[in-house]
């Protein structure tokens, strides 16, 4: 026996161990509940045989009864709850077998070589993260998928059994496919020990238990309904402390035998693939953080994220060292080849993530339309930048700030902001309470629009009771949100730079642009200017107007004349 198999067969052995540890804790909180009823049991036999007779042993048994009543009524309570109790499921894209046949048998073959059962179903999450899912709770069994488990010799119960894979849907346009197979391997290789029927058990015990808690957390429920469900949350929430440290561990057991088992497939490929991992994580983030984000507060959602991610990466591994064999892998075929229908897919993983990180509604509609490439300068930078504008100006007019000089005095002009921020008194007087006003602006905004992260997101997020990607139930939106909260400072400093660029559209034949690593753009001759937020935050932090006034020089922006808002 190899090391490699020495090393998984300890790994599956102590994963075992830690699950049979799960399982009679299980069986000691039974034994807790049904020990009154056999007490009870044993003083009638005993009074059936003459023995323990008297008034007071009767007082005792039919106490002891009565206990034992409403601990087994309290038991089947917990019980039922934990066993009705949905749980918590990832969002994810479903990818039925015939929109992607080359991908499933892709699986399909790498579990046949790690001689381990194959996933139920593939999904899609619109995250840089590839797992094992079970979805084995009557809850959670509708949608589409199909097994990969096929052929006569396949049990039909396997299927129903297996755990679905979800594949992180950025992997499959940035990898090859050599890559995304051999970054799989350790995940299908998971699906030995899933099998296991006491880790099996071990998980759905504490699945249910987690579930039980978050069912009772649920809020607007009656007193007679809640009280019960509550107390049910508080006995699952004791049991679960108790198996906290032995789920951990065994969870912690299986991912090393399945990773011990994986490294007879594509080892050395591995490890170049994991630095695509890495790489594929900072564009992803990047892209969603700096490029995604400003559309989805303008109420779009870019179409094409992953598509977006690979030109993301590109640039990044343009300027990165750590991406020199980029050209190389260019020749070889992408993963996004495995699906039928690419485009399709990475528009739904899109419209997830918009729900998952910033509180979209399920669906397009007034106020929250897709948004490609294409269209992005004009329908997102150039929008966002006029309605900061427009914005910073409402709140002037509401400070009472007089228009700049200027022959139409009713027209807004950049000046009349640089002549607020610089005026007497330094940016701590007018600059605080213009900052304080474009905040409240902002925050009453985002409040009367719900679906984009305001307060009412959650319900107009939640979509029809079968629609596949309203899978974490009542919960408010965004799930993940992406940024904290910006200070007023970061909201002035903001507005003032979008006013800039519309003046510098308006007036000196600039135009917007995108920035696959920084998202909206300003391109004076083609070209990025990126050197405009220092001379802002002078003006904004400090009342300088100076540095601005020298870049506006340079760039021929002339501030006196009139820009067009929205």
């Amino acid at each position: 026996m190899s090391g490699i198999d020495v090393g998984e067969e300890m790994g599956a052995r102590a994963a075992q161990a830690r699950a049979l540890a799960l399982l009679r804790i299980r069986s000691r909180a039974l034994a807790v509940a049904i020990l009154p009823a056999a007490v009870a049991v044993v003083l009638f036999a005993a009074d059936a045989q003459g023995h323990l007779a008297g008034p007071a042993w009767d007082a005792v048994r039919w106490t002891v009864l009565g206990v034992a009543v409403v601990v087994l009524l309290v038991t089947v309570l917990v019980a039922v709850s934990v066993a009705r109790a949905r749980p918590a499921m990832s969002p994810t894209v479903p990818v039925p077998e015939e929109g992607a046949p080359d991908l499933y048998r892709l699986v399909r073959d790498l579990a046949d070589r790690l001689d381990v059962p194959a996933p139920s179903a593939i999904a899609l999450t619109p995250d840089c993260d590839s797992w094992l899912e079970d979805r084995t709770h009557r809850a959670l069994r509708r949608g589409p998928g199909a097994s990969l488990r096929k052929g006569p010799g396949a049990p039909a119960e396997a299927a129903d059994t297996a755990p679905v894979l979800v594949i992180g849907s950025p992997f499959l346009w940035w990898m090859r496919v050599a890559e995304l197979r051999a970054v799989l391997a350790p995940v299908v290789a998971g699906t030995g020990p899933s099998a296991h029927p006491d880790i099996a058990a071990a998980r759905r015990f504490v699945r249910g238990l987690d579930a039980a808690i978050a069912d009772a957390a649920v809020p607007g429920r009656g007193p007679v309904r809640g009280a019960p469900l509550a107390f049910a949350g508080w006995v699952a929430r004791l049991l679960l402390r108790a198996c906290r440290g032995h789920a951990a561990e065994m969870e912690r057991c299986v991912a090393a035998a399945a990773s011990m088992r994986a490294q007879t497939v594509d080892y050395g490929l591995r490890i170049a693939a994991q630095e695509q991992v890495g790489l594929a994580y900072a564009g992803w983030d990047r892209l969603l953080t700096r490029v995604a984000l400003p559309a989805w507060r303008m109420g779009r959602w870019p179409s094409r994220l992953d598509a977006g991610v690979v030109s993301a990466l590109t640039e990044l591994s343009r300027r990165d060292r750590l991406a020199d064999g980029f050209a190389l892998r260019l020749g070889e075929r992408p993963a996004c080849d495995l699906l039928e229908e690419p485009g399709v897919a990475d528009e739904a993983a899109s419209l997830l993530a918009a729900r998952l990180f910033h509180g979209g509604p399920a669906e397009s509609g007034p106020g929250w339309a897709p948004v490609d490439w294409q269209q992005y300068p004009d329908e997102v930078v150039d929008r966002k930048w006029r309605s900061e504008a427009a914005r910073l100006h409402r709140v002037l007019d509401t400070l009472g700030v007089p228009r700049a000089s200027a022959a139409d005095p009713a027209v807004p002009t950049l000046a009349r902001v640089m002549e607020h921020l610089a005026g007497p008194g330094g940016p701590g007087g007018p600059g605080e309470a213009l900052a304080a006003g474009i905040g409240a602006a902002v925050a009453r905004e985002e409040a009367e629009a719900p679906g984009h992260g305001g307060p009412g997101a959650g319900a107009a997020g939640s979509g029809p009771a079968d629609d596949p990607l309203d899978l974490w139930g009542p919960g408010p939106l965004p799930l993940f949100p992406l940024q904290p909260p910006r200070t007023g400072t970061e909201l002035l400093a903001d507005h003032v730079a979008a006013m800039v660029c519309c003046a510098a559209v308006d007036t000196a034949g600039a135009a917007p642009g995108l920035d696959w690593l920084d998202g909206p753009a300003l391109l004076v001759g083609g070209e990025r200017r990126a050197d405009l937020a220092a001379p802002v935050l002078s003006l904004v932090e400090d009342g300088d107007p100076d540095p601005l006034l020298s870049w506006l020089a340079e760039v021929g922006v002339r501030s006196d004349k009139p820009v067009r808002l929205v």
